[in-house]
This record gives C-alpha cells, sequence and structure tokens, in this order.
C-alpha cells in the first residue's frame, strides 16, 4: 500500500518557494509572436512544499491533487519528472505529492517553481547529474519561469524571461495579498490595453528606485474588480505592486516589524499574509543540506 506519511523515511521534502515580479515591462516581440520582457525576479521564503519517493520501476505517479482541475499528465510537476527522465536516461521513477500553498493564477510563480523543484531534486535523488545550466534549458521547454527558480537567485531577466543575470537586493519584507482571481495570461497577453512597446529599462534606473510598473497592471485593475479592491487595500499601507501577469500584489518593508504592522492595519476580509526576500532559493539551502548530510 502506498503512503505518503511525510514521516515516512522513503519520503524527501523540498521546498518550491514563490516569486515576486519588483517590476515588469514589455519591449516588443519576437518573431515568434512571444513577447520580450525585461523584470527583476525576487524569490521568497514562503511557497509550496514537494514531497519525492524515488521508485525502481520507472513509473512517475503523482499523489492527489496538485491545482484544481489540471489533470494529472498535464501536471508541470510530473512533465518535469518525464523530462528529466527522458534528457538523463534515467529507469528511475517517482512519486510525486504537491502541497499547495501558492494560489494558481497570482503571479507567484506556483507551477514553474514545482516544476523546478522536481527538476533540480530529482537530479540529485536520481544521480543524474545533469548540473543547473542543463536543468534550466529542460525547464524552459516547461515555462518561461521555471530557469529563475531552478538557479534558485534573485535576478534581472530579458528576453521571454530566461535570460537572467543575478542581482544582489537588499534584505525586505512582503504584505502579500491575494484577490482570488485566476488571471488568465494567454487573454491578458492579448490584451489590446497591454502596452507591448516601452522603452527598455536599466538597471541603473531600477537600484535608484525609479517606479518602472507592470504593464499588466492596468489592464487587471480595470478588468477585475477583485484586484482595484486589493490594490486599495494596500495602498493604505504602502506603494502597491502587482507581481508577473497573475492577480496577487504586495508591498514592500525593510524590516519584519514594519511589514507585520502593515498586515494588522489592512482592512478586515483579504487573505493576505508575509513573506521575506531571501538570497538564495530554500530550494539549494535544502540541497545542500542533502548533500552534505551524504558526506
Amino acid at each position: 500500500m502506498t503512503t505518503t506519511d511525510p514521516s515516512a523515511a522513503t519520503w524527501s521534502s523540498w521546498p518550491a518557494p514563490a516569486k515576486l515580479n519588483l517590476f515588469l515591462r514589455i519591449t516588443g516581440r519576437r518573431a515568434d509572436g512571444y513577447h520580450l520582457l525585461q523584470t527583476v525576479f525576487r524569490i521568497l521564503d514562503w511557497g509550496d512544499t514537494i514531497r519525492l519517493r524515488v521508485r525502481d520501476d520507472g513509473r512517475i505517479v503523482r499523489h492527489g491533487p496538485s491545482v484544481a482541475g489540471v489533470e494529472e499528465a498535464d501536471d508541470l510537476v510530473v512533465r518535469a519528472a518525464k523530462i528529466l527522465q527522458e534528457a538523463s536516461n534515467s529507469h528511475k521513477g517517482v512519486d510525486i505529492v504537491v502541497e499547495k500553498r501558492i494560489p494558481a493564477g497570482g503571479g507567484f510563480g506556483g507551477g514553474s517553481s514545482d516544476a523546478a523543484t522536481v527538476l533540480v531534486a530529482l537530479d540529485a535523488l536520481w544521480g543524474t547529474a545533469l548540473g543547473v545550466d542543463r536543468l534550466a534549458d529542460l525547464g524552459l521547454r516547461l515555462g518561461a519561469d521555471v530557469p529563475v527558480f531552478v538557479h534558485g537567485r534573485n535576478a534581472w531577466a530579458e528576453g521571454v524571461g530566461e535570460q537572467l543575470s543575478p542581482v544582489e537586493l537588499a534584505p525586505a519584507w512582503y504584505v502579500l495579498l491575494d484577490p482570488g482571481v485566476h488571471a488568465p495570461t494567454a487573454a491578458l497577453f492579448s490584451s489590446p490595453e497591454l502596452t507591448r512597446d516601452a522603452s527598455p529599462a536599466t538597471m541603473r534606473a531600477f537600484f535608484s528606485g525609479k517606479p518602472l510598473g507592470n504593464a499588466f497592471e492596468p489592464v487587471l485593475r480595470a478588468r477585475e474588480s477583485a484586484v482595484e479592491a486589493a490594490f486599495a487595500a494596500l495602498s493604505q499601507v504602502g506603494h502597491a505592486r502587482l507581481t508577473g501577469s497573475g492577480s496577487g500584489c504586495f508591498v514592500e518593508f525593510a524590516s519584519r516589524e514594519a511589514a507585520q504592522a502593515a498586515l494588522e492595519a489592512l482592512p478586515a476580509g483579504h487573505r493576505a499574509w508575509l513573506a521575506a526576500g531571501v538570497a538564495r532559493s530554500p530550494l539549494h539551502v535544502a540541497l545542500e543540506e542533502m548533500v552534505a548530510g551524504r558526506q
């Protein structure tokens, strides 16, 4: 009988951290129709948990749901395991359990992070040793946000989000708010109101504190009353921003105490919580701890 008891010795537990886009500009479009972006990814200390158990029969099995309505064959965690299996010619399999905390469609990167965690963790557990660059290439086949989670560091991103340059960001705490709206990314990208020809930003402008905005913010605020209400609530405690192409919003603070005070000052009825920005992904910290434990 299969057990997904997290205390079982054969299961391992891995973080799948969320992210924020500290700004997001669309500067053009490639010949293949994909939009060219600029953004800064900030990795958080909060997110989903992926539980894995290696199998010897080559089967890849998801236990329980991941995101509501997503079939097992279409789930990014299953697809990530299969891509790694094919690329490495591994005969190993895996049982997968996803403990979801990151809201779907919020722009916090949940599906991409889950996929990246499966790639990175299974590369170690299966002993495939493809390395982070090869894993990031595989991850790009699953989604443009997957490579930043594979690399596990805050980054300035361009292209479709895959051209990454690591950046050092000051410590910060965030009040995150989920309006409960599943933002349809494809529909937003095709929106006639979307600004697709913004002038390119520079790292100097970003680090000087110049507000660079999020191209999707005016579109979502106009379309979704819940997003507009979220901005109205957060604007009472600080400068509200949208993350990614989702509906999730946030305000940045320099300390936990300031963030906690802002959280407590929000009007009742909003799903909001705290998270800290980190310099390195909790996934990579967990990987190092596993490797150290084997030595």
